[in-house]
This record gives C-alpha cells, sequence and structure tokens, in this order.
C-alpha cells in the first residue's frame, strides 16, 4: 500500500467522517424522494419539524447510545430505563407531592443510577456488556410494571402549561386552503435535543474524554500504552448513556403526557439502526456524533414514507432492517477499501485547507 504525502494524510478523510458524510448524502436522498413522492405531505415545514416534535425523546437516546458504541460498547437497557422514567415522574407528578423541577431530578437520578451500575459492572469487574445492559433491561421493565400497570395521565397544571407550550417561528410556516398563514411550532423536547447535540458534539471532538473513547472504541490495548484510564473512560461513558436515558424518558412524558408500560418500547433497537445508518460502526472507534441524529432522521422519514403511501405498519420493520443490513454491508465495504489501500477518498481541492 502506497504511502500518503502529508498533504494527503491532512486533506483525506478519516474513517468517520467519510461515513457521516455517506449518511447525510442518503437522508438527503431519502428526503428528497419523499418530495417528489409525496409533495402535499413532505412539502410542508411543518412535518419536518414534528420529525423532532414527536421524536425528541428517540433523538435524545441515540445521542448517548451513541457515546457507549463508539467506545466499543452497547447498551440495549435505555428504552426500559427511558419507559421507567416517564412512569415513576408521571406518579410523581399525578400524587400532587412534587413538582416538575422535581419530576426532572427524579428522572436524572434514575437515568444515573443505571449509568452508574451498568458502568461499574462493565467496565471495573469486566462483564460483557450485552449481558449486563439486558439485566438492566429486565430489571427496569420488572420496576416499570411494578410501579403501575395502567396508563397514567398527568393532569398537574403546570405541567399541562410545560406540555402544550410552543415556539412559533413566525417567518417559516405554511398557507392552509383559506388562504391563512399558520407558522411553524416547535416542542420545548426540540430545544433539549438541538442543545444536546451542541454539548455531545464538543464533547466529543474536542474534550479528552472524547478522544479517550474514540482511542478504547479502537484498541483498547493501544488506548493502555497510551496511557488511557480505559476503565474510567467506559465507566463514564456507560454514566453518560443513562443520565441521557434519563433525559429522554422525561422528554417522552412531555410528548405523550402520560405514564405507559409501552414507552419507551423498541427504543433501544431503533437508535442502534440510527446510528449505523448514521455511520457509527458497531465495533467501536468510529463514527461522527452528528450522524446520530442524521441516522435517526433517515429511519423516521423511512417510517414516514412508509405511512404516506397508506401501506401495512410491520412493513416499517421490513424496511428498516432491509437497509440496516445495507448500511452494515455499506460500512464494512468501505472501511475494507481504505483499509488495503484500494478507496482513498480525499477532501475535493477547493475544500483543501492551506
Amino acid at each position: 500500500m502506497r504511502s500518503l504525502s502529508r498533504t494527503e494524510r491532512k486533506t483525506r478523510l478519516s474513517n468517520s467522517n467519510l461515513l457521516f458524510m455517506i449518511a447525510g448524502i442518503i437522508f438527503i436522498l431519502m428526503y428528497g424522494f419523499a418530495l417528489i413522492s409525496y409533495p402535499g405531505s413532505f412539502m410542508q415545514f411543518q412535518t419536518f419539524f414534528d420529525l423532532f416534535n414527536y421524536n425528541a425523546a428517540l433523538f435524545i437516546v441515540t445521542l448517548g447510545l451513541c457515546v457507549v458504541m463508539i467506545g466499543g460498547g452497547i447498551d440495549i437497557s435505555v428504552g426500559a430505563v427511558c419507559g421507567l422514567v416517564t412512569m415513576a415522574c408521571a406518579m410523581l407528578l399525578q400524587s400532587g407531592t412534587g413538582s416538575v423541577f422535581e419530576a426532572l431530578l427524579l428522572a436524572l437520578g434514575i437515568g444515573l443510577a443505571f449509568g452508574i451500575m451498568h458502568g461499574f459492572l462493565i467496565a471495573y469487574l469486566d462483564i460483557q456488556p450485552f449481558i449486563i445492559t439486558l439485566a438492566g433491561m429486565f430489571l427496569a421493565q420488572g420496576l416499570l410494571t411494578t410501579l403501575h400497570k395502567e396508563p397514567l395521565n398527568v393532569t398537574m397544571r403546570e405541567f399541562v402549561a410545560l406540555r402544550n407550550y410552543t415556539i412559533e417561528i413566525p417567518w417559516l410556516g405554511t398557507v392552509n386552503r383559506l388562504g391563512v398563514f399558520i407558522p411553524c411550532e416547535i416542542k420545548p423536547g426540540v430545544i433539549v435535543v438541538v442543545v444536546l447535540v451542541i454539548l455531545y458534539a464538543i464533547l466529543m471532538k474536542w474534550s479528552r474524554f472524547g478522544r479517550n473513547v474514540y482511542a478504547v472504541g479502537g484498541n483498547r490495548q493501544s488506548a493502555r500504552m497510551l496511557g488511557i484510564n480505559v476503565k474510567r473512560t467506559i465507566f463514564l461513558s456507560y454514566v453518560l448513556c443513562g443520565l441521557t436515558a434519563g433525559i429522554s424518558g422525561f422528554v417522552f412524558l412531555m410528548t405523550t403526557g402520560a405514564g405507559n408500560i409501552g414507552n419507551g418500547s423498541l427504543f433501544e433497537m431503533k437508535a442502534i439502526a440510527s446510528n449505523v445508518m448514521g455511520g457509527i460502526l458497531l465495533n467501536g472507534g468510529v463514527g461522527n456524533l452528528l450522524g446520530a441524529p442524521i441516522g435517526t432522521m433517515t429511519l423516521l422519514t423511512i417510517n414516514e414514507l412508509i405511512r404516506a403511501a397508506g401501506v401495512q405498519s410491520n412493513l416499517q420493520a421490513i424496511v428498516s432492517g432491509l437497509l440496516l443490513y445495507l448500511f452494515i454491508v455499506l460500512q464494512s465495504i468501505v472501511i475494507s477499501l481504505r483499509g488495503s489501500g484500494k478507496f482513498s477518498f480525499a477532501l475535493p481541492p477547493w475544500l483543501k485547507r492551506t
């Protein structure tokens, strides 16, 4: 394999950025196809914002899981933890003994407890993450059904006001059939998603912890030789993932307004699929955190396309599964070709740094 010159090394895209760029192109093509096929639905700006309004919790879960996956781990308990948080917070609010702020603290506490437990068992006792998080999933599901088996609507006035609060974008919207301009609206959960994306992107790009996560996910032995505290890095990644699942549960409650034993169902599978579609490798070390929301939008666009086509809902799972196969194979081919030197994508001349 020929060696790269100094200039080529500077401008050659990393595996993470290349897979992220591919994921972005696929999303643009997918959404463009949706615009052409169903302009009546997808041409409305509100349709795009509703992807975030109604799925903010999934975006948040995907972000937390992305950090763990880049570090070479996995957490399949995030969906159950999210559901447990929604029910626990709903019970606290509906009982009238707690405020919205106290419910948020409860959500963070539950997520943090699961994150610390999983992180300690996986990092310091060296137990397989799949087994530990599977146990965590069963524990969270068991606690969820023990707390309350029936749906529980939250009617607390302060919470209802927060849930119904919307932010209007006056310069962006659509004109209805009566010629009235209707501005686009976003929910508070969308603001939470945007803030977390910015914070996590900064954390993974410029902090020592972020660099350590990539190093540990790429090769743990090499990371140890570089003086990185591998166990602490793994532990913190799971703590962060658990904390994010807690935030997701609270946002989910703000979206639905009720605790339900079905809340967060299959979130972990959707989050894994979204991360893979966003260019994050399952074996760790490669991935751009911004690929997590891109992958989530791709998955949601597919579901909306199927719903707009009026076909059976079970086709969503079939199409999502087939596309997941496609993304995994595509990632393997790209990484394999780049490793053998047969595929070396570099930035175009107009993007190269001087």
